[in-house]
């Protein structure tokens, strides 16, 4: 008999998110587009975009949690949603995605249009 349980969906906090990076504590899963991901991405993230987001093919690692990220929190919320219906257990966002990462003044990595240089912004 298969019993299916509903995970709570957690949301971290730029902030909070940064400090764990920096301890090497998570695992950061971008879900928007490749060409998203290349124009300004945070330095570490990982690239599985939602358009073919298999919860299945997420890392994996007993010591660090996956944290999910987008633009705002829609598309990590809706990839959390499908690890949930996998039973992956991944059920953490960054709340307000990328954007809320900027206005925390946190840093990213851009990449120059112009000339293919890649810029870390801090």
């Amino acid at each position: 008999m298969t019993t299916h349980t509903k995970h709570a969906l957690h949301e971290i906090a730029p902030v909070d998110l940064h400090h764990r990076l920096l301890r090497h504590e998570v695992i950061l899963i971008d879900v928007r587009e490749a060409h998203e991901y290349a124009a300004e991405r945070i330095h570490g993230a990982l690239l599985f975009p939602l358009s073919t987001f298999d919860p299945f093919a997420l890392p994996v690692d007993p010591k660090r949690p996956i944290v999910l990220q987008c633009g705002s929190g829609k598309r990590s919320g809706m990839a959390l949603t499908r690890c949930g219906a996998a039973g992956v257990p991944v059920d953490t966002h960054l709340v307000g995605g990328i954007a809320a990462w900027k206005a925390a003044g946190l840093p990213t990595v851009t990449l120059d249009a112009g000339t293919g240089v890649v810029i870390d912004r801090r």
